[in-house]
């Protein structure tokens, strides 16, 4: 932490009536790995903890996350917690190219640069929201420092490590298509990207125009090389805290998340599982995504009052037995979506439930 430099900035953004816009204070701190930005918004809750993300490849906090956090429900949420908004080094807004030859950080590395910015900011616990790698990284922090995450929810993760097979897919695909490219079939399906829809023309011309685009690449990567997070199911290594898994029907990581979701603890994890929602679910549906928000945030003693008004019990609510649990908070929760509204169940515990939205 030998250096750090902090800017007030502030924001602009859809309010709703009587809001009053946020202050931003972006920071940069020094870690063994090189440096990092973090922006937190917010003033610390006593006894809650921060909110922390982190963002995938070819994105940047805003990029990933403004569309969820500037939805008008999830309002209530950010009264409720400071948060912390991290950016891989390199990505930030403005960041320099790194020169020809720098060793950028590994996945692993960049979880262990979590640590400095708590430190930083003397926050003892936090709530995990990744994306992606992002999801990755915050995974491998709650596996580092399990003591200090109260609960993650993890965007499309992959905690595998790429097989022969992907590598040799992946070179192949790098011999016809441009790096920008290779992270839009990443980032969004392949339905999504032939309809070349206003959203994906706009993070097209994001990531192809990025300034910083050779950065974009160590950070590509070092995903790519990530290790294997080796989750096990009733084994020593897993995570300990709530988890909510998300991902996007026909999403390219869907079979990844639902392979992560039967190694994980089942009396810990929620599994949301997205219809209508493509790729990138905090993007296209951030209504739904906010409203389960909430509803993980109650089950884990917080924002009780919060009113639920988008998710309901599906007519056709299918229960089926799944593993006894101790206590209310210990729910093996499977949710599958489609685009009605109404209010998300609370059904008994030990259970997996159908639930449509």
């Amino acid at each position: 932490m030998a250096e750090l430099q902090e800017v007030q900035i502030t924001e602009e953004k859809p309010l709703l009536p009587g809001q009053t816009p946020e202050a931003a204070k972006t920071h940069s701190v020094e870690t063994p790995y090189g440096s990092v930005t973090f922006t937190v918004y917010g003033t610390p809750k006593p006894k809650r903890p921060a909110i922390l993300t982190y963002h995938d490849v070819g994105l940047n906090y805003k990029s990933c996350f403004q569309p969820l956090f500037q939805f008008g429900d999830m309002q209530e949420i950010i009264q409720n917690f400071v948060r912390v908004h991290v950016d891989a080094p390199g990505m930030e807004e403005g960041a320099p190219v790194f020169p020809l030859g720098y060793q950028y950080p590994s996945l692993d590395q960049l979880a262990d640069m979590i640590p400095c910015i708590l430190q930083y900011l003397n926050f003892s616990t936090v709530i995990g929201v990744g994306v992606g790698a992002g999801a990755y990284i915050l995974s491998r922090y709650a596996l580092n420092h399990p003591d200090t995450v109260e609960g993650l929810v993890l965007i499309n993760i992959d905690p595998n490590a790429k097989g022969w097979m992907d590598w040799a897919a992946h070179k192949l695909t790098g011999l016809t298509s441009s790096v920008s490219e290779m992270i839009l079939g990443h980032l969004f399906s392949q339905e999504e990207l032939s309809r070349n829809s206003e959203l994906i023309q706009k993070y097209r011309n994001i990531i192809t125009h990025a300034p910083n685009l050779e950065n974009i690449e160590l950070y590509w990567n070092s995903y790519n090389n990530r290790r294997d997070l080796n989750f096990e199911r009733g084994g020593d290594i897993t995570l300990k805290c709530p988890v909510m898994l998300v991902v996007g029907d026909q999403a390219p990581h869907e079979d990844a998340v639902v392979e992560c979701n039967s190694k994980l603890d089942p009396t810990q994890t929620s599994f949301l599982k997205m219809a209508d929602s493509g790729g990138q679910p905090q993007l296209t549906q951030p209504g739904k995504l906010t409203e389960a928000f909430k509803y993980f945030l109650q089950g884990m003693g917080y924002m009780a009052s919060s009113c639920m008004t988008r998710l309901s019990r599906s007519r056709t609510a299918s229960l089926t037995s799944a593993a006894s649990i101790d206590g209310n908070r210990s729910r093996s929760r499977t949710l599958s979506q489609s685009s009605e509204s109404g209010t998300l169940p609370s059904g008994p515990p030990g259970h997996t439930m159908e639930v449509s939205c």
